[in-house]
This record gives C-alpha cells, structure tokens and sequence, in this order.
C-alpha cells in the first residue's frame, strides 16, 4: 500500500504541474510580432551596436529588426561608432505591433543621428 501512495502522489504532482504550466502557457501570445527601425547617420557608415546585448545591428544605413513574443513597446539604446567620429548614443521607442516582418518593414521608424568629428590636436 506504501508502493501505491508513493506513485499517487508522483502523479498527482506531476498532473499539478503540467495544469500549471499549460495555464502559463495559454495566457500569453507565442505569436512572434516584430518592430523595425531604420538607422541613419550623417555620415554614413557607422556601426550601430545594441547596448542591451553589445550585439551589432550593421552599418548604416541599416534597417534593424527587433522580435519580441508581446506587443509591449520597448526602449532601445544604441550607440554608433565610425573611425575619426566620436561615439554617439541615441534611445528610441519600438513598438512590437506587427504580426508579420513586411509590414514592419515597410513602417520602420526613421532614427537619424548627426556624428561629430573628434578632436584632432
């Protein structure tokens, strides 16, 4: 009789978990959505870099997709490097409403930084 309740209660916790998990599973969306920003620099040709993850976005010009599983907006710093300018930061909103990457390609938010020449002594 002790076998028995060792594997009722084995199962009734498993039953409760795999419950649980299918809840937290069916609350959310796992409908990936996307956001879209094209990048600009004057002048072109700066390496733009993800500062949430260091991961590089490209050069720009440069169309930068971002994924999320929500369509919560999120706030991107970035920051552009080109040799003899010196490093720009700039932020932007992203908003994640686009079930399908064209169409978020197609309404990317323009994003424009202006670099500076270093000094030269």
């Amino acid at each position: 009789m002790a076998i028995h309740n060792k594997y009722f209660r084995k199962n009734i916790l498993l039953s409760a978990v795999m419950i649980g998990a299918l809840f937290a599973g069916g609350c959310g969306s796992n409908t990936m959505r996307y956001g879209v920003a094209m990048i600009k620099s004057e002048p072109p040709g700066a390496e733009v870099v993800n500062l949430r993850d260091d991961s590089n976005l490209g050069i720009t010009p440069v169309k930068a997709t971002f994924r999320s599983s929500d369509d919560q907006s999120e706030y991107v710093t970035v920051q552009l490097r080109r040799p003899g300018y010196a490093d720009r930061i700039t932020a932007f909103w992203i908003n994640y409403r686009h079930e399908e990457l064209v169409k978020a390609e197609n309404e990317a938010i323009d994003v424009f930084v202006v670099m500076e020449r270093e000094n030269q002594p």
